[in-house]
């Protein structure tokens, strides 16, 4: 099995549930027991959000990239980050990365594709949403992307990183995100909404939507799984 590094602590409940559903879902794959060879370096969402709010990219590019380098000196030959936001600057990371990276926006793009999706819903951070790096992909292969209003953004961006990034799962919180979508589903006659946060998945859970949904952490680890045990 090829070794994976994980950047995680963007945020922490995230890379939990990267490392379990990695692990066990190599586990039932090969329907043995086994585990496999995984290394995690620990960053903060909270430096990460700083930096996109200062619109410090090349600093934002730094940071990831001492973590790669961390994770490739593990012994990892493959890496990716446990979150959407810092994808903002994949380009520039995976260029100068020693070892390959694996984007979770490019395999959320590829299921929308093949899910046959033409127009989604993006839910995220602020930077996410409003930012040009997650809409592209899905644009330069005809699926239209659109997002909240500027103050329905203001509202899912609070709550991430005061509520989910904390581990905390508010029903108001809930309440309100569905409401969100289903406006956007009536108004803006969206086919799926794209969970582009690692942390959402927890606040929809359960939740039965008008729509499908594409979790991007869960789209992500079956591509990682997939790369751990190819040949």
């Amino acid at each position: 099995m090829k070794k994976l590094g994980l950047i995680g602590g963007i945020g922490p409940e995230s890379t939990i549930a990267y490392y379990r559903d990695i692990a066990y879902g190599v586990q039932k794959r090969l329907n043995a027991p086994v585990f496999p060879p995984l290394v995690i370096e620990s960053l903060s969402v909270f430096d990460v959000l700083r930096f996109c709010d200062e619109q410090d990219y090349d600093g934002l590019t730094a940071y990831l990239l001492r973590g790669v380098r961390h994770l490739a000196a593990a012994g990892a030959v493959f890496a990716a980050m446990t979150g959407n936001t810092p994808h903002v600057v994949f380009a520039e990371l995976a260029e100068k990365s020693p070892v390959p990276l694996v984007s979770i926006v490019e395999t959320a793009c590829s299921e929308a594709l093949h899910q046959h999706f033409r127009k989604i819903a993006l839910l995220g951070t602020e930077p996410t949403m409003k930012a040009d790096f997650f809409k592209r992909p899905f644009r330069e292969k005809g699926i239209d992307v659109v997002t909240p209003d500027k103050n329905e953004m203001k509202f899912i961006g609070a709550k991430i990183s005061e509520e989910l990034e904390l581990g905390i799962i508010s029903p108001e919180t809930r309440s309100r995100c569905v409401q969100i979508v289903n406006r956007m589903i009536r108004d803006e006659k969206i086919d799926a909404v794209v969970l582009g946060c690692t942390e959402l998945p927890l606040l929809f859970k359960g939740e039965k939507l008008a729509v499908p949904y594409l979790d991007t952490m869960k789209i992500h680890v079956h591509k990682l799984i997939d790369m751990i045990l190819s040949e």
